[in-house]
């Protein structure tokens, strides 16, 4: 459908994305080396909701991140929570603390952190670390995604000629690179309008999320994460913000399937994946954003990368 319900901060949106990986690792393990995650009853390839998250983070941060609603509380850059908690007192001229705190005051920073943070008013976040600001549940929330098969990870050995240490007589020197050869993942994700309604998200606070999803695959480039690209943006919008249908009723429309004469999936040809045209249920549309052009509305000036 040719709608834009997908930026009504006061309808329901349910979502499934897809994205593949090539001769990389979309999200390592710190409990299994570095490897690439997996679940290890199915060997099926998992990338973490954080992973997903930290993405969307770093494009607004870069795109949007000069500007005063867009700044981004989760950082990667060092800068510790508290010193940002400290900013909503001082622009609020707010001075009791810890036990002397009203709970006035601290919706009032509350309210402020999600006014000037958009990951903070978009997905959520725990303030009650050293000076109060509150808890936010955020109106997006998404899921772990999941690759359709199993995927078989590689751990390859490869040579470096810069030497760390002094004085060594090596030339060369070995070193470990985990990839998946290709899988094809898929995730959920989920928007509420009465979380939204608490945090102020606005019909911009939207376009920009929807930007951020969709475009921060080709911002996160690296050479351990290969090349991963986003394969469907499938938003399904619900004009009673309580919802007009059961999500998974919703979600399991999008359908992706291995080809039947395809043992080992090396590339995305060797799936199908298709959309139940069957009418939706009354008060329900339907977008497949990864045909939506959301270059034509970037701004010209980004702040550099790190």
């Amino acid at each position: 459908m040719n709608t834009q319900n997908y930026l009504d901060p006061h309808q329901r949106h349910d979502f499934v994305y897809l994205f593949d990986v090539t001769c990389g690792n979309p999200n390592g393990d710190p409990d299994n080396g570095g490897l690439p995650r997996v679940d290890p009853e199915t060997m099926d390839g998992l990338v973490s909701d954080v992973c997903i998250k930290r993405k969307i983070r770093n494009w607004v941060d870069v795109v949007y991140g000069t500007q005063d609603r867009y700044k981004i509380y989760v950082q990667d850059k060092g800068i510790a929570l508290n010193e940002l908690h400290d900013r909503a007192y001082t622009a609020l001229k707010i001075t009791s603390t810890g036990s002397r705190q009203k709970a006035e005051e601290v919706e009032h920073v509350r309210a402020w952190m999600c006014e000037n943070f958009f990951d903070i008013r978009m997905l959520g976040a725990v303030m009650t670390t050293g000076t109060n600001c509150g808890q936010v549940h955020g109106p997006f929330q998404v899921t772990f995604a999941e690759s359709l098969d199993a995927i078989r990870p590689l751990d390859l050995a490869i040579t470096r000629v810069a030497i760390t240490q002094p004085g060594t007589d090596k030339v060369t020197m070995m070193g470990r690179k985990a990839i998946v050869p290709y899988a094809l993942y898929r995730g959920y994700g989920y928007y509420s309008p009465s979380y939204a309604r608490k945090m102020g998200v606005t019909a911009e606070d939207m376009q920009v999320f929807w930007q951020a999803f969709s475009l921060m695959w080709d911002l996160d480039r690296s050479a351990a994460r290969g090349t991963l690209t986003l394969r469907g943006l499938h938003v399904f919008s619900h004009e009673n913000p309580l919802g007009c249908a059961r999500a998974e009723t919703l979600l399991q429309r999008v359908m992706a399937k291995r080809n039947d004469n395809v043992e080992i999936p090396q590339r995305l040809s060797d799936y199908t994946i298709a959309i139940d045209q069957s009418p939706l249920p009354h008060g329900v549309t339907y977008n497949d954003l990864l045909t939506v052009d959301f270059y034509a509305d970037l701004p010209t000036k980004i702040q550099a990368v790190g």
